[in-house]
């Protein structure tokens, strides 16, 4: 996959993160995939669990360093990202997958027979700016520990957040899918249309903030079905309605979460 230049190498030898224009607490340095160390850390992350404010403190300029933020689940029965078995080496480049082509096999593998492919849903207003939309969001997951047991602010080298996963070489759909890439095209369409970030990662679970998310029932129901392509596992009910029973809960959410089996 095509990086831009990693920063991370220097908190090797300057740990507060002076020299990139950081302030940065106590953390470790991840290089562990499934094939053993990487040539290079994917990733920085804090050493204490996440609390409100924190991702607006370091956000803006990790990102002028070329780092982005994302909150990881530290906490959960898998450990956290250096017992994950990051594949990174089996990571194309998202820029190479087309979106709608994404959805449309996925949504031809997984839904119903007779079930034609709705395609995109068209973008939304914004009722937010994106970036102060995740901010938002990483302090509601930093207060409630429902989805994420122990969230610990990360940084990761990235073009942009919908690129995380890929820059990491995060297996979260592995059931599904070997090439994070893929999904990743799809989260960039996302993050053109609805304004997402990607905002926490578990070892299988994932949360975007929406600055964009559908207001009428009938946008709910086009991004409930890119839902169901994306992560088939989303739909916790089977059945004629379970789309539309979904889709309900998709009005005016600023929060989108996603779990593979």
């Amino acid at each position: 996959m095509a990086t831009l230049p990693n920063p991370l190498p220097a908190l090797a030898a300057d740990p507060s993160g002076r020299s990139l224009g950081l302030q940065l607490p106590l953390g470790r340095l991840i290089d562990a995939t499934d094939d053993g160390p990487w040539h290079e850390p994917l990733l920085w992350h804090a050493e204490q669990p996440v609390s409100a404010g924190n991702w607006s403190a370091l956000g803006a300029r990790a990102g002028r360093a070329g780092l982005l933020p994302v909150l990881l689940d530290l906490g959960g029965r898998q450990g956290g990202p250096q017992e994950w078995e990051l594949m990174p080496a089996e990571v194309s480049y998202p820029g190479d997958h087309d979106a709608e082509e994404v959805l449309a096999d996925f949504w031809d593998e997984y839904a119903a027979a007779g079930d034609e492919w709705p395609g995109l849903c068209p973008p939304p207003a914004r009722t937010a700016d994106p970036d102060t939309r995740a901010a938002e969001v990483a302090d509601l997951l930093a207060e409630d520990r429902t989805r994420f047991d122990e969230p610990h602010l990360a940084l990761v080298p990235a073009r942009r957040s919908a690129d995380i996963p890929a820059a990491i070489g995060w297996t979260g759909p592995l059931n599904y899918e070997e090439d994070i890439a893929v999904h990743c095209a799809v989260l960039r369409s996302w993050e053109d249309r609805f304004g997402i970030r990607v905002v926490a990662l578990g070892f299988d679970s994932m949360a975007v903030s929406v600055a964009a998310p559908p207001t009428t029932p009938e946008q709910a129901e086009a991004v409930a079905a890119e839902h169901f392509a994306f992560c088939p596992d989303t739909l916790a009910q089977d059945g004629p309605d379970a789309l539309q029973d979904y889709a309900k809960s998709l009005i005016a959410a600023e929060t989108w979460y996603f779990w593979w089996d």
